[in-house]
């Protein structure tokens, strides 16, 4: 009730990036200072997850996009998150699309975003994880890298662009993302098709430090394109499939349609994606029959919401949006109900 009455008092009336700014201080502070350690979930044994050669204590994580350049780590899994998925990194330091960028859709309980993958660059992201392990080794969550196409960079230099950043993450984290599926970098989406992605899985795969690849796909794929991705994750051996980033698709929303065109183009993320998500995971169930791994995302705001998933066949779920609207203790509440 009191996140609730300052996300409306407070974060509701700030410009969305600024709130996410402001809360990733708060968080790193807190970190800091020992206070998130106070709600630090003591592993019990019961939901754990064991999952292409990794131990997550619980099933729920954090989506990539909140904390982008590995600032809050430590403080993040002390808040609840069992991983934590940072980026998306690029192998160049990029500041983003033009701003404003990040727009709440208050009513639809979503967000959508263009930020277009500001990060500070692979090189100072590693050198800061390298850092991190060094200071916190075991008491840290696991840490997936999400890695994405720099934009200055053109879709036929793809393959490099992805081999630099493998090379210069892998070995800092416990898994690797490969993202090809945000809206918001020119061309990404069309390296989802096999003969893109084959190329660029298999260039970080050369470059992984034998660490687990797990690739990230749109909900806004055709199903049998979503049955091609997965039928590549079995033939090169994938850890596992990300389903799903972001959408393009603006139906069903109750935000009045005015307010939703002015904002204009951007992935849309949170509650409204449930239904795709979903059924992205079903048929990647059904097809992967338990050769890869799959981690759902996408909509997910309650503990119950991430039972289901995980009935209907994820092995790990994840969340970004409900962040946002649930508060700091979100993700505490959510693996409380999955390991009780």
């Amino acid at each position: 009730m009191f996140y609730q009455f300052v996300f409306k008092n407070v974060f509701a009336r700030m410009d969305p990036e600024q709130a996410h700014h402001l809360v990733m201080f708060v968080i790193r502070l807190s970190g800091a200072i020992g206070l998130t350690r106070l709600a630090r979930l003591k592993p019990t044994g019961r939901g754990a997850v064991q999952a292409f050669g990794l131990h997550f204590d619980a099933p729920f994580g954090l989506a990539a996009g909140f904390d982008k350049n590995a600032l809050a780590i430590r403080a993040l899994g002390d808040l609840g998150f069992s991983h934590v998925e940072i980026g998306t990194v690029t192998a160049i330091p990029q500041s983003g699309n033009d701003k404003p960028r990040l727009f709440r859709l208050i009513e639809d309980r979503a967000l959508i975003n263009r930020m277009g993958f500001n990060n500070q660059g692979a090189e100072v992201v590693a050198k800061r994880l390298a850092k991190l392990r060094d200071k916190h080794g075991s008491k840290l969550p696991v840490i997936g890298v999400n890695i994405g196409k720099s934009r200055v960079v053109e879709v036929e230099n793809a393959v490099e662009d992805y081999r630099t950043s493998a090379r210069l993450l892998a070995k800092h984290a416990d898994y690797v993302a490969v993202n090809v599926s945000s809206p918001n970098t020119p061309g990404l989406r069309s390296l989802q098709s096999v003969e893109a992605l084959r190329p660029i899985l298999q260039a970080v795969q050369g470059e992984s430090a034998g660490k687990p690849i797990l690739v990230k796909i749109a909900p806004d794929l055709a199903d049998e394109d979503v049955v091609a991705v997965a039928d590549l994750a079995i033939e090169l051996g994938l850890a596992g499939v990300i389903a799903t980033n972001t959408t393009i698709s603006r139906e069903g929303l109750k935000t009045d349609a005015k307010k939703v065109e002015a904002i204009g183009a951007g992935g849309l993320s949170g509650a409204p994606l449930k239904k795709r998500s979903i059924e992205v995971l079903q048929i990647l169930a059904k097809h992967l029959d338990g050769r890869a791994a799959i981690i759902s995302v996408g909509g997910i705001e309650t503990g119950a919401e991430a039972e289901a998933r995980l009935a209907a066949g994820a092995t790990l779920v994840q969340g970004y949006s409900g962040y946002i609207y649930e508060g700091p203790f979100w993700a505490r509440k959510v693996n409380k109900h999955l390991t009780k």
